[in-house]
């Protein structure tokens, strides 16, 4: 489905500057641009809208058509509403807690910068970091103890709106010493198949059955080996030269442990999604602050390597 047009304000600007000064001339002096430039803004609006906004009139002055006087009321209310908006958060400090509930599989890559650019935009406001497991996370957001969730893909309420902000592949995990990953059945260490965590709309967890089945697919004979109800913990598991875990491709390790390539065996993984939540009631205009902070970070940064 096409997105629909954008209006540009600076071209309702000078369209409201020309329709109430009567002259391109006179509009030009008064938005700041050469007339040359503001006849290609009303060039640019009427290709926009597909409809002939203005005329000049025998005398050399500038006449409304019916939908270029349509469209001046409707500019005039546009704007209207831009430079309200604008002049409230720009005089009036914004106040209190925002609550952040950020995946700790994703939030040590990200979260000192996210908060230290919230800080300088609003400085006065409260945020109340919750770090934990995806699962964790998408149950407090539903039972409204979050404000905005940063959570795994797949692991959000069913209906919620949702804005993917980041993706990335999973990577097979081995210790440099053990190379579990070279065994004829590879051990591995997953999720538990009862995890505490699991949201009761999901019949498993998703990394354990994107590493099992993705085994399964490939032929590759395994057993579970162990199990830890987070990343850290099934990282730590293959440290021990116990089993051989799914992380992501640009985590940072802990040392004596490295990514097993395509070439060693171990089929390729699925690529896993980041998405942002807002609650259902939101504290605002906080939340949106923070979201806009969090998209240009992740944007900016891109994934840790």
């Amino acid at each position: 489905m096409a997105l629909p047009v954008g209006l540009d304000l600076d071209l309702l600007r000078t369209f409201i500057a020309i329709s109430e000064e009567g002259s391109f001339t006179r509009a030009a002096e008064r938005v700041g641009r050469t007339q040359s430039a503001v006849s290609l803004q009303v060039q640019r609006l009427e290709a926009l809208l597909g409809q002939t906004l203005l005329e000049r009139s025998k005398g050399g002055g500038v006449e409304l058509t019916q939908r270029g006087s349509y469209l001046l009321g409707r500019a005039r209310e546009i704007l209207a509403m831009n430079d309200d908006i604008v002049s409230s958060l720009g005089n009036a400090p914004v106040h209190g807690t925002v609550r952040l509930g950020f995946a700790e599989e994703f939030s040590s890559r990200y979260i000192s910068r996210i908060l230290a650019i919230f800080a300088e935009t609003a400085p006065q406001v409260e945020v109340e970091f919750t770090s934990a497991v995806s699962c964790s996370l998408a149950s407090k957001l539903k039972s409204g103890e979050l404000d905005l969730a940063i959570l795994e893909q797949g692991l959000e309420p069913r209906q919620w709106p949702a804005e993917e902000i980041w993706r990335e592949r999973l990577c097979w995990i081995t210790s440099e010493f053990h190379k579990q990953h070279l065994h004829d059945v590879v051990p591995v260490a997953v999720s538990p198949s009862d995890c505490q965590w699991r949201p009761p709309w999901l019949s498993e967890c998703l990394w354990r059955g994107m590493a099992l089945r993705t085994l399964d697919h490939a032929g590759r004979r395994h057993r579970i080996a162990a199990t830890s109800s987070t990343t850290a913990g099934q990282l730590a598991l293959a440290l021990s030269g116990l089993a051989v875990a799914a992380g992501l491709t640009s985590s940072e390790l802990p040392a004596g442990l490295r990514r097993v390539g395509p070439d060693e065996g171990m089929p390729e993984l699925p690529e896993v999604a980041l998405l942002m939540l807002r609650a259902r009631e939101p504290r605002q205009p906080m939340t949106d602050i923070l979201a806009a902070c969090i998209r240009e970070i992740v944007s900016l940064a891109g994934p840790s390597t």
